[in-house]
C-alpha cells in the first residue's frame, strides 16, 4: 500500500503559527482523504520555518467502488417527478427498477460510483487544502491569486511503495508538484530528490535541517544547559520562549554571551524580559549571586569562526537595548524616591472605563476595600490601604510603559526604593495574581487583601454598569477575576459572607458618574474638583464608612434635587419610565442592589463549579451543597463539597444517599397529596417496631452531633455523624410500612421521615445527588 509525502515549501512561516499550521494540514488532508474513500494507517505532521510536511502511511491504491440504492417516486407519479429523480441520480428511465412497495410500485435507482486512483484523490484534496488553508494572516504575491502565509515556492507530493515513488500530478497557481525539496537556506541551498519519508528526513538532516520541532527544542535546551554549566550558570526555564525559538531555526546553533557589568545592577526581571522580548535570548543566572549574568542566543547557521561574528553583533544590539532599560530604571528610581506623586497625579487622567472613572478613582475604591478586607485575612489595615494606593502607580513608569508585562513586578522595586515596608512592596507585586488556573496564589496577608480588593472591585464595577461576560466574549477578563477570588479565598482559608463583602464595592462603583454625565453636570470651564457632585460623593463616602446602609441612594437623590436627573433616571425607573420618588426610589434601589449582588454571587458559584469539577468533585455534589442556605461563604462551600464527596465514595455514603432520597420522595408525595407539611410531632411513644425506636434513638444522637459539627465547620465530623444513620434508616425501610391504614401511625412515621430529611438538609440537598 502506498505512502503519501507532502511538503509545502515557502518563505519563513512565523513561529507562532507553525504548530497550528501543521495540525491544520494534517486535519484537512486526512479528513479529505477519508471523505473520498481512502483510509490510512497513520499520519504525522512536521514544521520548520520554511516548510510544512505531512506523511500519511498505508493508503490504498484506489478508492473502493460504491453502490447506493435510492428510492424514487411511484411508477404512476407525474412525469415531472420522475424527471427530477432521474436528474438527481444521473440515470435514464431504462436504468431504473420498478419494485412493489406498501403503496404500489415504486422506482428504485442503483447508483454505482467506481473507485478512483489514489493520486487523483490526493491531488484534489491537497489543492483544496492549499487554497482554503486557515492561516490567521495570509498574503498574495506576484500576479497570482493564491494566498499563503508567505510566498509559496514549491510543492513536494509523492506516493511511494515497494515499486518506487510517483509524483502526484498537481498544479496550484502555476506551482507544479515535484519530488524535490531544498535544505538549509545557507548551508545546503541546492535542490535534491526524495523517494519517501525516510529518505526525505535523512537527506534533510544531511542538508542541515531538523524536521521535528520537538527535536529542535530538545537540542536547544540541551546545548544551552551545557554551555551554562560550563560557566557555573543555570538557564532560566522558559518553555514558551523555547517553543518560539525552535520555530525560528532549522538548524539550531546555541551560542553563549556575557552581559556587561554596567547592566548587572538592573533587576533580573528587566534583563530577562528585555532579552526575551527584543532578541529571543535565554537568560543565564549565576546561582552564587542570584543575578542574570549571561544569555544564550540561538543561531541558524554554523560559521567558520564558531559564531564569534554573530555574538559580536548580538552583544552590540543587546548593549543598546539594555542602555534604554538602564535609562528607564534610573529615571523611574528618581521618581520613586520622591514619593511617586507625579505618577499618582498622572493616573487621574488615565480612564479605566468611561462609566467607572479614572485609574485614580479605581485606586481610591480598591484602597477603601482593601482596608475593609484586611481584618478578614489577618492584615494590617493601614498597610493594606497603603499598598493598594501604591500598587498601580508603576503603570505610569517608563519601564512598564516599555514592558507592560512587568507591571506589579516593577511596582515592588519602586515601593522599596520609596522606603515602604516589605509587606507593602510585595503586595504591589502580587496583587494581580493569580492570573491563571496554574498561577501561584499570594499568601502574605497584605498581598491577599489587595489582590482580593482589586478583583472584587473589577467584578462589582462591571456588574454595576451591566458589562457582564457573555457565552463567547469576556473582554474584561471577569471569569479570570472570579476564579482569582475563589482561589485567593480557598488557598488562604478566608471565610467571608460575600453578600456583606460586596455591598460597599457595589455602592462605590455606583457613585461614579459617567464622563457624559460629568459633561452635562459641570458648567463650562468649571473643574470637577469644584463641582457639587464631588462634594456629595465625599459626604456619602464618609457616611458609608460607618455603616452597611445604602447611602448612595441619598447621594443619587441629592443629585436629582440639583437637577442632575440623568444618572438617577438611568438606574431607577419603573415600568412606565417615570422617575421614582422618595421612599419608592430607595426601596427599588435596595432591591436592585440585592439582585445585583445575588447575580454576581451566582456567577462566582458557576466559576466555583468549574474549579471543583477540575478537582474531581461531581457537578451534582456541588449543586447539592449550593442548594442549601448559607452559600455566601465560598470556602465553606468548598469544604462541605469536599467532605461530602469523600463520604459518598464509601459504601455507607452511597447507601445513606439512597435512604435520604427515599425519605424525601415519600414525604414529598405525601405532602402534595395531603396538602400539609410534615415537619413536627414525631413521637417515640407511637413507635410499634424495634426498627422505628432504633431510628428515633439514632436521630436523637446524630442530629445534635451534625448541628455542632456544622456550627464549628468540622465537616468530616458532620459526615461521620450522618453516615451513622445508614443502618437504622435501611432497617426502618426494610421493616416498616410508612403509609399504613392507621392515620396516627402514618402521620407519626411521616414526621419521623421529616427528621431524616432535616438531618440531611443540615449538610446538603441530597435529592440533587444522582445515582
Amino acid at each position: 500500500m502506498p505512502d503519501l509525502l507532502i511538503e509545502l515549501f515557502s518563505e519563513e512561516i512565523p513561529a507562532r503559527m507553525q504548530a497550528r499550521a501543521r495540525e491544520d494540514l494534517k486535519r484537512l488532508v486526512t479528513e479529505g482523504l477519508v471523505q473520498a474513500g481512502l483510509t490510512y494507517a497513520g499520519a504525522g505532521a512536521f514544521s520548520t520555518p520554511r516548510r510544512l510536511t505531512l506523511t500519511v502511511e498505508g493508503l490504498p491504491p484506489h478508492s473502493p467502488t460504491t453502490r447506493e440504492e435510492r428510492k424514487g417516486p411511484r411508477t404512476d407519479a407525474p412525469e415531472k417527478a420522475l424527471e427530477g429523480f432521474l436528474r438527481s441520480t444521473g440515470l435514464t428511465r431504462d436504468q431504473l427498477d420498478a419494485r412493489d412497495d406498501k403503496k404500489g410500485q415504486v422506482w428504485f435507482a442503483t447508483i454505482t460510483q467506481p473507485g478512483r486512483p489514489a493520486a487523483q484523490i490526493v491531488a484534489e484534496v491537497l489543492e483544496t487544502a492549499i487554497r482554503t488553508f486557515p492561516w490567521p494572516k495570509s498574503m498574495r504575491w506576484g500576479a497570482g491569486s493564491l494566498r499563503w502565509v508567505r510566498p509559496l515556492h514549491s510543492i513536494l507530493c509523492i506516493l511511494s511503495d515497494e515499486a518506487g515513488a510517483d509524483i502526484v500530478p498537481l498544479t496550484v497557481d502555476g506551482i507544479t508538484a515535484a519530488n524535490t525539496t531544498r535544505g538549509h537556506r545557507f548551508m545546503a541551498p541546492d535542490a535534491f530528490a526524495v523517494t519517501g519519508f525516510e529518505d526525505y528526513a535523512t537527506k534533510l538532516r544531511r542538508a542541515r535541517v531538523m524536521l521535528d520541532a520537538d527535536e529542535r527544542a530538545s537540542e536547544i535546551r540541551s546545548q544551552a544547559e551545557n554551555l551554562a554549566f560550563a560557566r557555573g550558570w543555570q538557564i532560566v526555564p522558559d518553555e514558551a520562549l523555547l517553543a518560539e525559538v525552535a520555530g525560528l531555526v532549522e538548524w539550531p546553533v546555541p551560542l553563549m554571551g556575557v552581559i556587561e557589568d554596567r547592566f548587572l545592577a538592573l533587576p533580573p526581571e528587566v534583563l530577562q524580559t528585555s532579552m526575551k522580548e527584543h532578541q529571543k535570548f535565554f537568560s543565564a543566572r549565576n546561582p552564587r549571586t542570584g543575578r542574570i549574568e549571561g544569555f544564550v542566543t540561538v543561531a541558524n547557521i554554523e560559521t567558520p569562526d564558531d559564531g564569534a561574528t554573530i555574538m559580536a553583533g548580538n552583544q552590540r544590539v543587546l548593549a543598546a537595548r539594555l542602555s534604554d532599560a538602564a535609562f528607564f530604571w534610573k529615571n523611574d528610581l528618581r521618581e520613586a524616591k520622591s514619593g511617586m506623586t507625579a505618577w499618582a497625579d498622572g493616573l487621574t487622567s488615565v480612564t479605566f472605563h468611561n462609566k467607572l472613572g479614572s485609574q485614580a478613582d479605581r485606586i481610591e475604591r480598591i484602597a477603601a476595600l482593601a482596608r475593609e478586607i484586611a481584618p478578614l485575612v489577618g492584615a494590617d489595615p493601614d498597610q493594606a490601604e497603603r499598598a493598594a494606593r501604591l500598587a498601580k502607580l508603576d503603570l505610569r513608569s517608563a519601564m512598564v510603559g516599555e514592558f507592560p508585562e512587568l507591571q506589579g513586578t516593577m511596582g515592588r522595586y519602586y515601593a522599596l526604593e520609596a522606603g515602604e515596608p516589605d509587606a507593602v512592596a510585595d503586595a504591589a507585586r502580587d496583587h494581580y495574581a493569580p492570573l491563571g488556573p496554574s498561577d501561584a496564589v499570594p499568601t502574605a496577608p497584605v498581598s491577599v487583601a489587595v489582590a482580593l480588593a482589586d478583583k472584587i472591585d473589577t467584578l462589582t464595577g462591571f456588574w454595576a454598569i451591566d458589562e457582564k461576560p457573555t457565552g463567547s466574549k469576556d473582554p474584561y477578563a471577569l471569569r479570570r477575576a472570579a476564579l482569582g477570588v475563589i482561589r485567593l479565598l480557598k488557598e488562604n482559608a478566608v471565610t467571608a459572607n460575600l453578600s456583606l463583602l460586596l455591598e460597599r464595592p457595589f455602592a462605590r462603583n455606583w457613585y461614579v458618574p459617567s464622563q457624559a454625565v460629568q459633561a452635562a453636570v459641570l458648567p463650562q470651564g468649571q473643574s470637577p474638583e469644584a463641582s457639587n457632585w464631588i462634594q456629595l460623593a465625599v459626604i456619602a463616602q464618609e457616611y458609608d464608612d460607618s455603616t452597611y446602609a445604602f447611602p448612595f441612594m441619598e447621594f443619587l437623590a441629592a443629585l436629582q434635587r440639583d437637577a442632575v436627573c440623568s444618572i438617577s433616571d438611568k438606574w431607577f425607573e419603573n415600568q412606565t419610565n417615570q422617575p421614582l420618588q422618595g421612599d419608592a426610589r430607595k426601596t427599588q434601589g435596595d432591591q436592585r442592589l440585592k439582585l445585583a449582588i445575588r447575580d454576581l454571587i451566582s456567577f462566582l458559584h458557576d466559576r466555583l463549579k468549574g474549579h471543583l469539577r477540575d478537582q474531581g468533585i461531581r457537578h451534582d455534589i456541588i449543586d447539592a451543597v449550593l442548594a442549601q442556605e448559607g452559600n455566601d461563604d465560598l470556602v465553606q462551600i468548598m469544604n462541605r463539597a469536599t467532605a461530602l464527596n469523600a463520604m459518598l465514595q464509601t459504601e455507607d455514603g452511597k447507601n445513606l444517599t439512597q435512604g435520604l432520597k427515599r425519605a424525601g420522595n415519600i414525604l414529598a408525595q405525601a405532602e402534595e397529596k395531603d396538602g400539609v407539611e410534615y415537619s413536627f410531632g414525631a413521637d417515640i411513644k407511637f413507635a410499634e417496631t424495634d426498627e422505628e425506636r432504633a431510628l428515633f434513638t439514632a436521630l436523637d444522637t446524630a442530629t445534635p452531633a451534625i448541628r455542632r459539627a456544622m456550627a464549628t465547620e468540622d465537616f468530616p465530623a458532620a459526615m461521620s455523624a450522618i453516615a451513622a444513620l445508614r443502618s437504622p434508616i435501611d432497617a426502618f425501610f426494610e421493616a416498616v410500612q410508612v403509609n399504613t391504614d392507621s392515620q396516627i401511625l402514618r402521620r407519626n412515621r411521616l414526621n419521623l421521615l421529616s427528621r431524616i430529611r432535616d438531618a440531611g438538609r443540615q449538610i446538603a440537598d441530597f435529592t440533587r445527588i444522582e445515582g
